[in-house]
């Protein structure tokens, strides 16, 4: 009868307490030492990891839920710093933007949210859309959709005719005047009310297009596009709002311009010279590679009708040098932060980017820190995320093998949980 009461007693206890989880890891990735530890066991309790121990431990009462992956590898969920959860490119793309209306957006990205969850990323940073990524944020925060957490930029910010210009291609009926409140500026003043739109909107940060763009209905893809003063005036107004700003940039001179402006990422960076790879070294700017995509357009690129005419000779000429010029910047000390641009290469494909990143010259080791550490430092969540210690959140992942000895192994994730729930076993 004691036995019985104890045993009741306890579960009530576990009631209260929350249900702890243990999970058995074979080897486990340890992001900040970026070296591989073996048997140990991660203990979680809601949404948080409690404890790491080294062996295979149980509780005392054995109440507890075990998970078994002893013959797995576990790593810290991945964070993909450059992703649009809104849509995926294909043939239609374009003509989308006429036929689709809000509520059919909002289902794909639920769609695409789920699919980058199973693929192991557990947090996504979102690099601009309709306004549609905010909501799919909040509904994914309250639980209503399962997929990463999001931290959005909304709207991305470009200049009249530039790469963020939403009417680029249309006809002239069409196109009208775009402004701050649309994310077009043309000035210092626009600027600033653009950045308090995108806050007033739902945005966790500002994204910028320095430079031209491969997939836009405009001619150049690597011009600079913004003055930097503008830049300047987007950046301080940010900070103010408490947000860090990313550059989406191709050709030098606008990066350039953007990272003496002080903007914390650079998104792409595929013509980069040499002067701007040592000011991003000396400012410790970060350079989010998005190899995978250079790669994916570059295949695209030789399909004829698959982009309309005005991209495709953009897409063939910038999407081959990105590996190239990501392998030079990191041979050179540029901080480097894990990005992919997935929405243009398919949702659920963002691991190839480490096998990219490898190729080029990165040891496995840092571009699995690249998408974990070091992106939740930027992310200002680096005492939550990023990380197997208590007190972070319990984002795990586990793969079939060790993926510091074989990189592409992070393709298949066979286990994911986010907030202590597990949505792939």
């Amino acid at each position: 009868m004691r036995k019985i009461l104890i045993y009741i007693f306890s579960a009530f206890l576990g009631i209260v307490n929350g249900q702890q989880t243990y999970i058995h890891c074979g080897k486990l990735f340890d992001s900040k030492s970026g070296k591989i530890l073996n048997q140990r066991t991660i203990v979680v309790e809601n949404d948080r990891i409690i404890s790491l121990e080294k062996g295979y431990k149980k509780s005392e009462n054995n109440l507890e839920t075990i998970i078994d992956l002893k013959s797995k590898t576990v790593m810290p969920g991945f964070i993909d710093m450059h992703v649009h959860i809104e849509g995926q490119n294909s043939s239609n793309s374009y003509i989308k933007k006429f036929t689709e209306n809000k509520t059919d957006i909002a289902f794909d990205a639920a769609f695409y949210a789920k699919k980058t969850l199973l693929a192991g990323f557990t947090t996504v940073r979102d690099m601009g859309g309709t306004g549609v990524n905010v909501s799919i944020r909040d509904a994914i925060a309250a639980k209503k959709v399962p997929g990463p957490r999001i931290f959005t930029a909304e709207k991305a910010l470009g200049t009249t005719g530039g790469h963020a210009d939403p009417t680029n291609g249309r006809r002239d009926e069409l196109m009208g005047d775009p402004g701050p409140k649309e994310g077009v500026i043309n000035s210092v003043e626009d600027a600033r009310k653009a950045v308090r739109q995108r806050y007033k909107n739902g945005a966790d940060c500002i994204k910028i297009t320095a430079t031209g763009g491969v997939m836009s209905m405009a001619k150049n893809g690597q011009n600079p596009q913004f003055t930097i003063e503008e830049i300047k005036s987007i950046v301080k107004t940010a900070n103010d709002y408490g947000m860090h700003v990313a550059a989406h940039a191709h050709g030098d001179e606008g990066m350039y311009r953007a990272v003496l402006a002080g903007v914390t990422t650079i998104e792409h960076g595929t013509l980069m010279k040499e002067r701007t790879m040592n000011l991003m070294r000396e400012k410790k700017i970060y350079l989010v590679p998005t190899i995978s995509t250079g790669e994916y357009v570059t295949k695209k690129a030789k399909i004829k009708g698959y982009f309309p005419d005005i991209v495709a000779p953009k897409a063939a000429e910038i999407g081959p040098q990105s590996k190239q010029t990501f392998g030079k910047a990191f041979k050179r000390g540029v901080p480097i932060a894990f990005g992919t641009d997935a929405g243009v290469l398919p949702h659920g494909e963002n691991a190839l980017e480490f096998i990219y990143m490898v190729e080029a010259g990165m040891p496995e080791s840092k571009a699995i820190q690249s998408a974990t550490i070091t992106n939740a430092k930027i992310l200002n969540m680096e005492n939550h995320l990023g990380q197997i210690l208590p007190g972070f959140y319990a984002d795990i992942i586990a793969s079939e093998e060790d993926p510091t000895k074989n990189i592409s192994t992070l393709k298949n994730i066979v286990f994911v949980m986010k907030n202590g729930v597990v949505y792939k076993n």
